[in-house]
């Protein structure tokens, strides 16, 4: 009874004495975890007070917290966070549009991809600044009800004005004065990607965690002496999103990329890197967190001489009926758009599954990959058929083979002796139709993670049988139709 009187007077005593306006009205937004728009100051040459970098850090993360709520609300057609960053004048704007929105049952999914603020103005009493920011990039997806109607892309100029309240800058005014839609300018640059030879790559014993804390240099670089003794010339390495760290990249994984990329030079193979692995959310309120992670990858090892090029995203084509066809397009769109600006030096690709998407996006692209674990007998026609529509552009089939399992869960599979006569057959027309290749994979491994096939126990032993070299280390019978058919 004592401790319950106790606790009601200490709740009566602090309602009394009031609490702190700032954390009550401020919503907090952790920038890390959502939103990283590229955004950077033009040099401070303000009218007015000087500026310190202090205030100025300040008003970037308040600033940028307001163009994420602003984003939130038009999603969702809701009013929440709203007052923590606009006045009250401005708020009514952003409400209206809401309430317009609401009515018509029209959703707006944003983001803005990059701010370059100049600050023109900082008042002698600290309360307030004027900045104009130019080229803001923004992306938008429009949709009544259910139904996607258009995408807008634009570069525009906004004339803002914050004010210090409650302790945070809130916008005040925030005016488009300049508009206009937005077209990257596409790469001039022509790549020569021919006579690819290669192998996805994993380790033997740490699939799919090649950076872990089990990375082993030693074994690596055997394995790429095996690859290169083997007659190929390159490999596919993959770039897991969250185990790298999503926006806050791991130094320690780059560490272990760029030594694996060592290795590879010293054996003179090439490296592709495909960018995204593990990740299939497309979110248009993410994409600055994508963009991030991408940008911190690529310069580090953007200028490494084992460097081959990039491959955007493993398999995104497989994401188009959960996420929506136009959304994935939309994000790899984006991200090309970003690869090429951060490395115009090495050609781009994109890993599609099948040959029936490997169009998709030809135009931007510097060859085109695709991925074919179908019937060979129509691998030619398949082929045939796909480079008469792509004519300027390599093709490079860049995953194939077949799993050597015919055990318990799966007694119809094939045989290590079958596997054998698929990779000399698959050679031969390799060879007729001068097609280049990455084949999937080295080894045999004894575990597969969940998320690569799930738990069903016939889909997992199928997928620990592909490769060239089984788990103990002894070469399969396909090894021999590695790299060619004799």
């Amino acid at each position: 009874m004592a401790l319950v009187i106790y606790g009601i007077a200490a709740i009566f005593s602090y309602l009394n004495t009031g609490a702190d306006r700032s954390t009550m009205l401020h919503t907090e937004i952790k920038q890390v975890d959502q939103y990283l728009p590229e955004f950077n100051w033009e040099p401070l040459n303000n009218e007015g007070r000087p500026m310190d970098q202090q205030t100025l850090k300040a008003i970037e993360d308040d600033y940028l917290d307001a163009w994420y709520v602003k984003y939130i609300s038009y999603k969702t057609n809701t009013k929440t966070g709203i007052e923590d960053y606009y006045t009250k004048s401005a708020r009514l704007n952003i409400f209206n549009i809401i309430d317009q929105n609401t009515t018509s049952q029209t959703t707006i999914e944003g983001t803005s991809l990059a701010h370059n603020p100049n600050l023109e103005f900082f008042s002698e009493d600290g309360q307030m600044v004027v900045i104009t920011d130019k080229d803001v990039i923004e992306y938008k997806r429009i949709y009544k009800g259910d139904k996607f109607i258009t995408e807008i892309n634009e570069i525009s100029t906004y004339k803002v004005t914050l004010l210090l309240e409650d302790g945070f800058w809130r916008i005040r005014h925030l005016v488009k004065s300049k508009s206009d839609f937005y077209y990257p300018k596409s790469s001039d640059n022509t790549f020569l990607v021919n006579n690819i030879k290669g192998i996805n790559y994993y380790p033997k014993d740490t699939p799919w965690d090649i950076y872990g804390k089990n990375f082993d240099a030693f074994v690596i670089s055997k394995d790429f002496e095996i690859i290169k003794n083997a007659g190929l010339n390159s490999v596919r390495l993959f770039v897991p999103y969250e185990d790298f760290g999503k926006s806050n990249v791991k130094i320690d994984k780059l560490k272990r990329l760029s030594k694996v990329l060592d290795i590879a030079e010293s054996k003179n193979l090439k490296v592709l890197v495909t960018l995204f692995d593990f990740y299939g959310d497309y979110s248009v309120l993410d994409w600055t967190l994508n963009q991030k992670h991408v940008k911190i990858i690529i310069n580090h090892i953007k200028n490494h001489k084992a460097l081959m090029g990039w491959d955007i995203k493993n398999e995104p084509n497989l994401d188009f009926e959960s996420r929506g066809k136009g959304l994935v397009q939309a994000w790899l769109d984006k991200m090309i758009d970003l690869v090429k600006f951060n490395d115009p030096n090495h050609p781009i690709t994109i890993g599609w599954s099948n040959k029936e998407n490997a169009n998709l996006l030809a135009d931007k692209l510097d060859f085109i990959s695709f991925h074919y674990y179908e019937d060979l007998e129509k691998l030619s026609d398949s082929y045939t058929s796909l480079k008469s529509k792509i004519k300027d552009k390599p093709i490079v089939i860049t995953e194939f083979g077949m799993s050597s399992y015919d055990g318990i869960w799966n007694p119809t599979g094939n045989s290590e002796k079958d596997q054998a006569n698929y990779h000399k057959a698959i050679q031969d027309i390799f060879t007729a139709n001068k097609i280049q290749f990455m084949s999937w994979t080295l080894y045999d491994f004894e575990k597969i993670p969940k998320e690569v096939v799930g738990r069903l126990p016939w889909r997992q032993n199928v997928q620990k049988h592909f490769g060239f070299i089984d788990k103990n280390g002894a070469k399969k019978a396909s090894y021999k139709y590695i790299s060619s058919s004799k």
